[in-house]
């Protein structure tokens, strides 16, 4: 049980580290663009969309892209 708390805790108090990329999509998906707009803008697949975007719903603990961009704006993430 102290182990779930410590990590509760490095949870909530370390906020995520994020890259460049993961920036760049939560920003173009902010503006509306989809996975597919996205890739082409970024010049990778729409699979590659995807998975930034699992791992931004992660890092932010929500669990959908609108979700992710209201908490985004909210927090005052850099976009």
């Amino acid at each position: 049980m102290t182990s779930s708390v410590t990590f509760c805790l490095v949870t909530v108090c370390a906020p995520p580290v994020w890259t460049r990329r993961e920036l760049d999509v939560l920003g173009l998906v902010a503006e509306g663009l989809s996975n597919a707009e996205t890739a082409e803008r970024l010049a990778v697949s729409p699979e590659t969309v995807k998975a930034y975007l699992r791992t931004i719903r992660s890092k932010l603990g929500v669990r959908n892209r609108i979700e992710a961009v209201n908490v985004a704006r909210r927090s005052g993430l850099p976009q």
